[in-house]
Formats: structure tokens, sequence, C-alpha cells
């Protein structure tokens, strides 16, 4: 088995956990990750962390060669998503915000994502995430808020 098929065990096993048969319901994790050939690294559900790895395909090139802002902020979505079935009830995603700092090249070949859990406010959930790449350079900066949802 590997480190990320342990991980997704382990995330389907706190599912289960908290939902029961429920679990059903849910497409975990989303189809859109598998899609996008996402690898989870780490959790840390005790600090509200996932990490999350993500190639740089062809397929999500821009005209200048650089992978498309809009396909970061689907991996940066991509990982706070699940993170956040894992830390609260049913929520959406209610704002994401991106800040760029430098572009996503293929010579980098994978991006990495650490969402964190920054704080819960009622039923806000606020989300920050970093971008880098595998040499540890920050590309970009993800902030999103979500709303837990009524039972």
């Amino acid at each position: 088995m590997t480190e990320h098929e342990a991980l997704l065990d382990k995330m389907l096993g706190v599912l289960r956990e908290r939902y029961g048969t429920r679990i059903d319901d849910f497409l975990f994790p989303p189809p859109i990750f598998k899609l996008m050939q996402g690898e989870l690294l780490e959790i840390d559900l005790e600090n509200g962390v996932l990490v999350a790895r993500f190639p740089i395909l062809d397929s999500y090139l821009n005209p200048y060669r650089t992978m498309q802002g809009g396909m970061l902020a689907t991996a940066a979505d991509n990982t706070i998503g699940p993170l956040s079935v894992l830390v609260a009830p049913p929520n959406v995603t209610r704002t994401l915000e991106m800040k760029y700092s430098q572009p996503a090249t293929p010579k980098m070949d994978t991006i990495i994502i650490t969402a964190k859990l920054a704080k819960q406010d009622k039923r806000r959930l606020h989300f920050e995430a970093d971008v880098h790449n595998s040499d540890g350079e920050k590309l970009a900066k993800a902030k999103a808020v979500h709303w837990i949802l009524k039972e």
C-alpha cells in the first residue's frame, strides 16, 4: 500500500466513524482530485492540516507555457475541500481568493498544496493554503471561507 493509499484509508476511516452508513452520500476523494492525479502527502487532523501534491500537466498550461491560474486554484480547492470534510460538518465554499507570486512551470513537475484550518467562527470556516514547488518556493496563497450547512 502506498503512502497516498494509506492516507486515503485514514480519511475514509474518519468519515465512516463520523457518518456511518451515510458515507455513501459522499464522493471521496472528489472525482476532480483523481482527474488531476492528486496525491495525499500528509494528514494532521489535530492541527487541521492536509498536504497534497499535483502534477503540472501540459493540458494545464496557458499560452505562456505556465500552469493556468485557474488550475492552481482548482488544486488549492481540491486540498481545502477534502480537509473541510474531515474537520467539520458538511459545508460549502463561500469564497476562494488566490494571490499568485510566481508561475508554476512544467520544469517544476509538481506543485504541493498545504491547507490549514485557520479558524472557525460559528458556522464559518476559514482556511489558508500555500502553493509551493518541490523546492519549497512559494507560488501562490489561497484563502477560503466555507459555510457549515444546517442539518
